[in-house]
Order: C-alpha cells, then structure tokens, then sequence
C-alpha cells in the first residue's frame, strides 16, 4: 500500500507532487493526529444538472456560468464519469449515507420512510470524536432524529424556497427569508462556533434549490430572463423505438404546470397565475416578495399572452421560460459555495478541509423534451462531482474513472482513518488521487430504478453502462429491452436492440448484468434471462419493487 501510494499521484489527471499519506489512528489520538484528520463539508444541491455547471465545458455553463463552483474544480478535481445508482431524490440521499443500493438500504422510492438508526457515515465520524451537522434537505423521513447527527435544522419534507418550514431538535417554525440563503446561514453560522475547536468537523449543507419549482433569489429572477438559451436537438422527440419514454409526464410543454412552474399569468395585463394545484409556494410569500418577484416577470408575461403564439412557439417559449428559472435558482446555490470557500480561505480552514459539490442526481434541461429525472438515460444518470483537499488533491485535476455515489461514505471513512464497513458497496476515492485508478476499478454502472406507478409515470427498470454501451430493462405493464451506442448516439435516440450487429455486444451486456445483480445482491424485478411479457405478472413485480404508497408531487 505504502509503495502504491508514493507512486505517481494521479494517472487519470495532472501528477500529484509529495502525495502524503493519512495515518490510520487507532484508540486515543494525539493532538497531531487529531489535526491530521480532515475536516469535511458535503456541500449536495438537489436536481442540478451536470450541464449547468460551467466548469465541464458545456454550452450552457458558458451562458449561465458557476464561476464559484468552479473554484473547487480550479482548487481540486473534477469527475468526468460520475453516476447515481438510483436517480430519485430519496433513495439517493439514503445511498449517500450508508455506501448502499436502494435495495439494500430499503429506501426505494420517495414517500417511504428511512430508518433513521441505519448505519450512516455520519454518525461512525461523530462516534470517532468528529463534530457532525446537517443543515437543509433531510427528505428521507420528518427529520434526522436518531441519525446521530450533533446538531441540524432541517426543511419540512421538500421545502418551500420563500419563508420556509424549518424543523430543529426543538421544534418546527418558519423561518423568513430564501431556503438556499437561510441554510447558508446556518452552515456558516455552524462553522464559526465549531470551527477551531480542537475537533475536527463533519458539515452537510443540502440545498433545496434548482429543484421543482424552481424559483430564484428575488435578486436572481431576472438574471436569465430573455436570455435565448440552445433548444435540445431532440425537445421534440417522438421517442420512436422507446415505449416507456413514450409513457411518461414529464413533458415541459404539455406536463409542467403553467402557473406553478412556469409562473405564467391568465392574460395580459393580469397577476392571475394559470393552474397552479400547490398555491402554497407563492401564497407563504410575504406581499414584498411577492410583487417583487412576480413583477420582475409581468412584462415576459405580457409580452407571453400578447403574442398568440403557435403551439410549437409556445413549447420553445415555454423552454426558455424554464431555462431562465432553473439557471437563476442555480445562481444562489453558486452564491453560497463562493461563500462557504470564502470562510474556509478566511479562516486558514480550506488546506485541513475535505469539500464535496454534488447533486443528488442529474436533471433534464429539455433533452427529449424533459424535465426532471428517474430515466437511466444520461442526463438524469450523470451527476456533478468535484472535491478538493489542498496538498492531497491536485489542483486543477480531471478525473475519468466511474465513480457513482456508494462511493460517497467509503470514501469518507477512509481519509478520516476509520475502516470501511463490509456492507457498504461502494469503495474510496482516496486511490484515484494516490496512484490512479486500481486495475480493478470498476468499469461498469449498474442502475435500478423502481417508482412505478409513481409521479411522472417512469417505468421500473434496471440496467448497466460499460463504455460506449448501455443496456436497460424495463419492466411492468411495459416490459422492454434498450440499447444503445452511445459513441455514435449520444442523445440516446436509436434504440439498437433488435440490431443484428449489435448481438454479440447485447449478449456480452447481459452477462455483465447478471454478474452485477448477483455482486450487489439484487433480485428485485425480473431476473436478466426472463424472457419479455405483457402479462400482469410484470406489472406485480414492479409494483411489488416499487411499493404502492403514495408520492409526494415533486
């Protein structure tokens, strides 16, 4: 081990000079070693896209940039290739905690309760003398009471973005003011009294924001407005050849909510919003926020309803409309990164502190016409990842080896020194710093989707990603092989299962799938060598995987 890691320090990216190694404390710790540990802070937004995020080089960070989340990538590394196991924002966040598959953990779906006692990452760094927070998004159950998390407030279930429900040990209040800037508060507020203690600390800052329905900072709505960003290639999808894609609601132009989502008014001249079915989130506003937040969009408004637009100009319409929300509710979380680096730079913390910017999963910016998640398909597949930990990480790094978020707790664990629990099916990233990906680092992404019947009406489905392929099985009332080619189709537009050329590849895909069911233990749904059926027994097997309680809208 030690020869590997005073090898060359990072193959995938830049060389690491003097990589240095953690010490494995074990019992009593010194001072020293007490300093040696490093601090953490798990900074994870909710549904922000990898695209919206400028320090991966696409067209919309371009247009929209996140200058201060692209510090940790310009401080630290960027992941290339990381991937959720489940793209939904429940069973993410519980694999977040324990390293663990959503059939493991037992939280499959949103609207099921996690048990809060479970093993998490967390609790094993407070048990080991860290100081431990979570401020923001719990949204695994009412709050993380019995989590063993020292101290957190947390948003009631999804959270509202103005003048938010907020749950603490002692009770649940509204808090005036935006979610993404209150939370902020709190962590910086958390890190001033904890900070220079003597201990080391664990801080998980979960923002609410650019989630559904994506409502900036009054100081961010009109920061996109007008501005025309590049219609998807395939907004207009007729998802030929992919039955369940066919099936779903979460159409921008014909499933978001008008009023709701969009905030588009009844007529010129009018504040009357259209359907809005959750008025709550406008109606807890304060009269200020509310004449300045929806005066900022009454002249796009007018300008909306004066322009008898075609059905098609209303669907580009109502994409921009979209974009411009999301990216300006991104513009906040941005803000609040910058400040949190800015603390750590300030207070000499950043070069013995760990920093995480992740999102609980991908998100759909109109490919295929979408928005929001679930689907396998890479945009809701991907996730933002980029860590930096000066002196151990290279700045400036670039890191390609698939990586997927089991990975999260392990790797915690073992720059903290603490070993890595057998049940947890993720391994540390610690290696791909120290001597670059192992040879046996995985080269596959196994994936499991389970809510249906469920909001958005996504199919149950499973499958695996190795290169340039990817294969998934749907399975329910539409029980359905995919494949596709990514190298030569990376929209993930043609369906080549029944390609004759592709057999072989399918064959080969199929074991590869069989073999990681059986590593991760997973039987849920049908088994990989069933053959395709439209009976009931498929639609049993879903619904059985996925549970039938009932989901919360978003």
């Amino acid at each position: 081990m030690a020869g590997r890691l005073a090898a060359v320090c990072l193959t995938v990216a830049l060389t690491l000079p003097g990589c240095a190694t953690v010490s494995q404390p074990s019992g009593a710790r010194p001072a020293a070693a007490e300093r040696e540990r490093p601090n953490i802070i798990f900074i994870m937004s909710d549904d922000h896209a990898q695209t919206a995020i400028s320090a991966y080089g696409t067209e919309i960070g371009r247009l929209a940039p996140t200058p201060n989340i692209d510090r940790i990538a310009a401080n630290g590394a960027l992941f290339e290739n990381s991937y959720v196991t489940n793209s939904l924002c429940g069973p993410s966040r519980a694999t977040m905690l324990t390293g663990q598959f959503s059939h493991m953990h037992g939280f499959t779906q949103n609207g099921q309760t996690f048990d809060n006692t479970s093993w998490n990452w967390v609790r094993e760094l407070g048990r080991e003398g860290y100081r431990t927070a979570l401020f923001g998004k719990w949204h695994l159950n009412y709050s993380p009471e019995g989590a063993g998390i020292d101290d957190w407030a947390v948003l009631d279930d999804q959270g509202k973005y103005y003048n938010p429900d907020i749950i603490t040990p002692t009770g649940r209040s509204v808090v005036e003011g935006y979610a993404t800037d209150i939370v902020t508060d709190r962590s910086i507020e958390w890190l001033e009294a904890n900070a220079g203690s003597g201990q080391p600390f664990a801080l998980l800052i979960h923002h609410k924001a650019p989630h559904r329905n994506f409502m900036p900072a009054i100081r961010h709505v009109q920061k996109y407005l007008g501005k025309q960003f590049p219609v998807p290639t395939n907004y207009f999808d007729h998802y030929d050849g992919r039955p369940a894609a066919a099936a779903q609601e979460m159409n921008i132009y014909r499933d978001m909510y008008e009023g709701h989502d969009l905030k588009m008014t009844v007529e010129e001249g009018a504040d009357e919003l259209r359907f809005n079915p959750w008025p709550d989130d406008f109606r807890r506003m304060t009269p200020e926020q509310r004449s300045a937040y929806f005066g900022a969009l009454q002249d796009s408004n007018d300008a909306m309803n004066a322009a008898h637009m075609t059905e098609r100009q209303l669907a580009v319409w109502k994409y921009q409309r979209y974009m411009s929300e999301y990216l300006g509710t991104v513009a906040a979380v941005d803000d609040s990164v910058g400040r949190v680096l800015n603390w750590l730079e300030a207070t000499g913390e950043a070069d013995n502190t760990i920093l995480v910017y992740t999102s609980d999963q991908g998100f759909y910016l109109g490919e295929h016409g979408w928005f929001d998640k679930r689907f396998m398909y890479e945009e809701s597949l991907r996730t933002p990842f980029l860590m930096q930990y000066p002196g151990h990480i290279a700045a400036g790094s670039r890191v390609e080896a698939p990586i997927q978020n089991v990975d999260y707790a392990p790797t915690f664990l073992d720059y903290a020194g603490l070993p890595v629990r057998e049940t947890i099916q993720g391994r540390s990233l610690r290696a791909l710093f120290e001597g670059g990906a192992p040879a046996d680092w995985r080269r596959d992404i196994y994936y499991h989707y389970y809510e249906y019947p469920g909001f958005h009406s996504v199919r149950a489905h499973y499958g695996v990603k190795s290169g340039r392929y990817k294969l998934m099985r749907f399975y329910g009332d539409i029980d359905a092989w995919e494949f596709y080619d990514l190298e030569t189709d990376p929209d993930e537009m043609l369906n080549r299962i029944d390609d004759p050329q592709m057999q072989a590849t399918i064959a080969r895909l199929k074991d590869t799938l069989v073999d990681l069911r059986r590593q991760y233990r997973d039987s849920d749904g049908p088994a990989v060598t069933d053959p395709l059926t439209a009976s009931a027994k498929g639609k049993r097997d879903a619904q059985a995987a996925a549970g039938l309680a009932s989901h919360a809208h978003h």
